[in-house]
């Protein structure tokens, strides 16, 4: 992976084609299937809804994550999984409207490839596909959309770490660490830098040490694609239940182009002040 295209043709900022569907699940209030290429995951949100006494709080709903693997029964991995889902997507509800009740998150992995690298691109694939799943529903307040991205790290002799988002099963083999981000987008939260906040990462590095500019450079990389992520499930939410999502390639491309160019005007203005301070 010397030079700038990858195995597959991507750039090291693009991630594989996005599925994006609502099943509409019987006996549920909301569902949603999300996948980067064929590692892909189904959501179902049910509340808010009577909740067990030993489980009910009396200033909050009760915000459980249920993980199903692709086959056998949930086992501590699962759990942990489910803790993770849970902790990326807490931040972004609203669950003190709803006092004494649950709010239940199932989520079923529909991919076989979880393990190594490409379980951080399943994780990824599970929290977006949940995040769809509560839109659908519209049944729980929302103060945000959590968007997640997996990026993996390889390094070439001496030459600099090399950084790219969603690996593919091409990749698996160069990978020397890496990690999924979730962030959050809102519309003027108070929370600065564009309405966007990171709120969940498992980034690590199999160096055996840790780099704060490394661990930067991968979550600005994230956040780019991320938002175009974002662009593509809020045009998806438009049209919700009357026609079939259609992913366009050409359009995500345009999408984390101007994301790119807007980081850079960013880090410029920022240059010029720092220049004009000095």
């Amino acid at each position: 992976m010397a030079s700038n295209t990858r195995h597959d043709g991507r750039q090291d900022h693009e991630f594989r084609t996005l599925n994006i569907s609502y099943d509409g699940l019987a006996r549920v209030d909301g569902s949603a299937r999300f996948g980067f290429g064929d590692t892909s995951a189904l959501a179902s949100i049910s509340g808010p809804i009577e909740v067990r006494l030993v489980a009910e709080q009396a200033s909050q709903a009760t915000f459980e994550v249920l993980l199903r693997p692709l086959s056998n029964v949930p086992a501590t991995e699962a759990k942990a999984l489910g803790a993770t889902i849970r902790s990326a997507l807490a931040p972004s509800l609203i669950l003190t409207k709803n006092p004494r009740t649950l709010v239940q998150l199932v989520v079923q992995s529909l991919s076989s490839k979880g393990d190594g690298t490409q379980r951080e691109a399943l994780t990824a694939a599970m929290i977006n596909a949940s995040t769809l799943a509560l839109l659908n529903a519209g049944s729980v307040p929302m103060r945000g959309v959590v968007c997640a991205i997996p990026v993996g790290r390889c390094t070439a002799g001496d030459r600099e770490t090399r950084l790219f988002v969603d690996p593919g099963e091409t990749e698996i083999s160069e990978i020397q660490g890496g990690g999924c981000f979730a962030f959050v987008f809102g519309d003027k939260l108070g929370w600065g830098d564009g309405d966007v906040e990171c709120v969940w990462t498992n980034w690590k590095s199999t160096s055996g040490t840790f780099d704060e500019n490394e661990l930067s450079r991968a979550r600005e990389l994230a956040l780019k694609a991320a938002r175009a992520v974002y662009a593509e499930i809020k045009r998806g939410v438009k049209t919700m239940g009357a026609v079939p999502f259609k992913f366009n390639e050409k359009r995500v491309k345009e999408d984390v182009k101007k994301g790119l160019e807007a980081e850079l005007k960013t880090e410029e203005g920022s240059n010029d002040e720092k220049m004009e301070i000095s």
